[in-house]
């Protein structure tokens, strides 16, 4: 599963917090020779970050009141720049708080970036429900002006109305109010799980039967004798994987699957509830509709329909693969009638191993870290025309982390930080944040990737990943490309990953092509012993295996999908997260809910995107569309990839996803690809 934590700039977020800060006009002066120049700080005090913040905020607010005492014609130059320069400070006061309490090692500074990102987006809420802010972009004429700037003010003007400006003074108070609670309610359900470590014990190595050499290695016993397995993703995805131990398998995935559980029950249901009620008020019938009206699904009703027509199309190959799995448990167990959902990783990897001759252990020692992190830098480079250049001497939050800069040719293009390590607090998952928001002629776009791979400075051996970590390398530096290329509009509305969000995964979805091709794993699939190129036979069996599963995963997305959309699209006042957790997963997934489990306290999705989860396979039928045309012309292939840089990449948010699909493709986007590519097996 991937997951991207954009900070998406919006109108309609918010938070109550408000700190003291003396000397505004000198934090702000510093704050704008930091923001603009080349070594910015992001390592920095609670102190310092609470009064960066601050002038921020103070920043914003001098402008905003510049903004609404125009007297006279209103102009691009004299409302729209300067209200633009009052988004980009609260934009970034809201990245830099939002990622700083995400991977900080410093709980003092997580907490006032928790802080700092309640104030953010209080103001933000504020500006939203600001009639004299409204008023000020209604009364510029751009009708005359270029498509990008009449696009901009057409989303600010929706969006202002999506927010709740034109409703009455007590709406508009209680807006203000549910969006405070709603970021607060937010970050208590993602604090939670991000700090509920769960772990099981063993007795002995023996136990660990299955396990690759060097996973073994690293969880040597205590001086008690245990051995410690925990629910952090590098523990827990090789040992659902491969351990021959059943038992161990299942506890593990009964804690996995708790995780967050009993506090955030409560926790979701607030969010659940508070989220149904603005959405009453903003004239929705409850919030699916209301967060899907501005994506390209449009509304609820047509994302049921889709995750119905995705179920239906992988209903046949998902049947096909449970059945292979039931048979190959039932010669271990042969009155087994089911395959349990903590089986079915590791029965899909038995079968991989025996039919398709693919063990995913045996490809590990052609990826290791720095050789696979280098490779997506080398084939990402000669595809896009770019080189990346390491920035040292900068005050990052962690000695993990690195800075790199994206030149083409002699032009900077932006700066991104790659924190790909694990380390406790940190955030769990694999996600692309935002930190700037890039503006042509004011600043370059700066972007972060926080993930947890393997550490060769913790590895007593070479730092070896699993496939899937290389795909979610590769993902997730989609989206970072993303934001860099497309962080050079005028516009912040418009800048980076300001697209529909049901379009936002589709450019790293097909980036995840790259890693299932023999030519191009190649260039960088090297053992790191011998130095071979990992075989091309061995990655036809690998992709052979890949298509052993998909209508099973594809089903159990679906599921995923279902629970999102289904807590979302009713009155909350009788529902039961767990009973609405088993009806979807009864209905759309082959595998049986667990008993005791509670996975909608650990779904950081339920939060993050909330009724959209169908997003990412609503972008992967999109992506398949998209990398025909490099099955076409080759995944290499120079012109292609530029051709999709221009055409989806660099315009950003400056126009419709639609619109720039059709740029590259030549025509409408289809089912048809992603039909195929799924009913394939």
């Amino acid at each position: 599963m991937k997951f991207v934590a954009i900070a998406r700039w919006t109108l309609s977020v918010a938070v109550a917090f408000s700190v003291g800060c003396s000397s505004l006009q000198q934090n702000i002066q510093a704050l704008t020779v930091r923001t603009t120049g080349e070594n910015t700080p992001l390592n920095r005090s609670a102190e310092q970050l609470r009064a960066d913040t601050q002038a921020h905020l103070q920043a914003a607010d001098e402008i905003r009141q510049r903004v609404v005492s125009v007297e006279g014609q209103r102009t691009i130059e004299n409302t729209l720049t300067p209200a633009n320069e009052m988004w980009l400070h609260l934009d970034s006061a809201y990245q830099e708080t939002g990622l700083l309490a995400n991977v900080h090692p410093d709980e003092e500074v997580r907490t006032a970036a928790e802080e700092g990102e309640q104030l953010a987006v209080q103001r933000m809420t504020e500006l939203s429900l600001d009639r004299e802010l409204y008023e000020a972009y209604q009364a510029v004429d751009v009708s005359g002006a270029d498509p990008g700037t009449q696009f901009m003010v057409f989303k600010m003007l929706r969006d202002f109305r999506r927010s709740g400006v034109d409703k009455d003074d007590a709406a508009r108070a209680r807006i203000k109010t549910l969006n405070a609670e709603l970021v607060e309610l937010s970050q208590q359900f993602g604090r939670t799980i991000r700090e509920d470590v769960r772990e099981i014990e063993l007795d002995s190595v023996a136990e660990l039967a299955g396990l690759p050499a060097d996973w073994i290695a690293a969880h040597a016993p205590d001086e008690n004798g245990k051995i410690h397995i925990n629910t952090d993703y590098p523990d827990y995805i090789p040992f659902i994987t491969f351990s021959r131990n059943g038992p161990a398998r299942k506890a593990l995935y009964l804690e996995f699957k708790d995780r967050g559980y009993p506090d955030n029950m409560e926790v979701l249901s607030a969010l659940i509830a508070k989220r149904y009620e603005l959405a009453r008020i903003l004239g929705y019938d409850h919030w699916a509709d209301y967060i899907t009206a501005d994506k390209m699904m449009g509304s609820a009703a047509n994302a049921a329909e889709f995750i119905d027509k995705v179920s239906a199309v992988a209903g046949p190959p998902a049947q096909r693969d449970y059945a292979v799995l039931l048979e190959r448990k039932r010669r271990v167990a042969p009155a087994a009638t089911k395959v349990a959902d903590w089986e079915k990783t590791y029965y899909a990897e038995a079968v991989k191993s025996e039919q398709y001759q693919f063990d995913s252990k045996t490809v590990r020692p052609y990826f290791e870290f720095s050789r696979v992190q280098q490779g997506l830098f080398d084939l990402t480079s000669q595809m896009f025309g770019i080189e990346y250049r390491q920035v040292t001497g900068l005050n990052l939050w962690h000695q993990d982390v690195t800075a790199w800069d994206v030149y083409e040719g002699d032009q900077r293009l932006g700066r991104f930080y790659l924190d790909l390590h694990p380390r406790p607090n940190k955030y769990k998952h694999a996600a692309c944040f935002g930190y700037r928001a890039g503006i042509e002629g004011r600043q370059l776009p700066q972007s972060v990737l926080v993930c947890n791979f393997p550490n060769p400075r913790e590895s007593d051996g070479p730092a070896l990943m699993v496939h899937d970590q290389v795909e979610t390398f590769f993902h997730e530096f989609g989206h970072l490309l993303h934001a860099i290329f497309a962080g050079h509009r005028p516009w912040v509305s418009n800048s980076g990953i300001n697209t529909e969000w049901d379009f936002v995964e589709a450019p790293s979805q097909m980036l995840e092509e790259w890693v299932w091709n023999v030519e191009t794993l190649q260039v960088f699939a090297k053992h790191y012993e011998t130095n071979e190129p990992i075989p091309a036979e061995m990655v036809q069996r690998m992709r052979g295996a890949s298509d052993f599963g998909k209508g099973l995963d594809t089903a159990h997305q679906m599921f995923y999908a279902a629970i999102s959309l289904n807590i979302y699209n009713l009155d909350p006042a009788a529902l039961d997260t767990t009973a609405t957790l088993m009806e979807m997963q009864d209905k759309y997934s082959p595998f049986d809910y667990v008993e005791g489990t509670h996975f909608q306290c650990n779904f950081g999705h339920l939060d993050g995107y909330s009724a959209i989860y169908y997003t990412y396979m609503w972008s992967k039928v999109i992506a398949k569309d998209l990398f025909s045309k490099f099955e076409e012309n080759g995944l290499l292939d120079a012109e292609t990839s530029m051709h999709y840089r221009r055409s989806i990449l660099d315009p950003g948010g400056s126009k419709k996803a639609a619109e720039l699909i059709r740029n590259f493709l030549g025509r409408d986007y289809t089912f048809d690809a992603f039909e195929t590519w799924l009913s394939k097996g």
